[in-house]
């Protein structure tokens, strides 16, 4: 009789060139009836891809670009020997959201890794934390900060707008508050809509706190 899947079961790809480390990550599925294994010929037909690299370099990262195939895919590296040498901000551009130690983690604490970032969460070590974070220094202080921005490109006249057009405030009280005419509010307004493509105020209020902007 077939096993029956659950139906919210998160579906993981597994991509290893060897296959002594492909069927250890394999049976690490099998701790957890959340989790079902996808061929990685569907890659973009699972929520995960489960990829493991040597060393994770500029070559591996190249490489997830071309198994996603162009798709918004979500990456687990797990990382043999932990020889990272790749930009950590860039692996996470292509989608990664996880990181693992080849031989410093054990099956629960692969499937939970896996569902965390099913459910869009991540988890590096703490090494590549660091790094991440000074490279977020370095972008806003370098980049964002000289020309006005915030992160996402936000500047903070367009955070205070999206903040009071989310208090309930009309665009003429906004300006009031700002000292703008109103005529800039909606100008600051329909920048913020065109260049993040939002629909409407509600859908950019939306978008403002999803990020966590306001």
């Amino acid at each position: 009789m077939p096993q029956q899947m659950l139906v919210d079961t998160v579906r993981v790809a597994i991509h290893a060139p060897e296959g002594v480390v492909r069927a250890g990550l394999v049976s690490y599925l099998r701790h957890d009836r959340e989790l079902t294994e996808v061929p990685v010929s569907d890659v973009r037909d699972g929520d995960v891809v489960v990829v493991a690299t040597d060393v994770a370099d500029a070559s591996a990262l190249e490489s997830l670009r071309g198994l996603g195939g162009g798709a918004d895919v979500l990456f687990v590296l797990v990382v043999a020997g932990r020889q990272w040498r790749a930009d950590v901000s860039s692996a996470v551009d292509l989608g990664v959201r996880a990181v693992l130690w080849h031989d410093s983690f054990a099956p629960a604490d692969f499937t939970r890794t896996l569902l965390t970032v099913a459910q869009g969460g991540g988890s590096f070590p703490a090494s590549l934390q660091g790094t991440l974070m000074e490279q977020v220094q370095v972008t806003q202080r370098e980049v964002l900060v000289p020309r006005g921005l915030a992160a996402f490109g936000i500047s903070s006249r367009e955070m205070d707008v999206l903040r009071l057009v989310a208090e309930g405030e009309e665009l003429s009280q906004i300006a009031t508050r700002l000292c703008y005419s109103e005529r800039t509010i909606k100008y600051v307004l329909y920048g913020v809509m065109k260049r993040l493509q939002l629909r409407n105020r509600a859908h950019a209020v939306s978008y403002a706190i999803r990020s966590g902007l306001i």
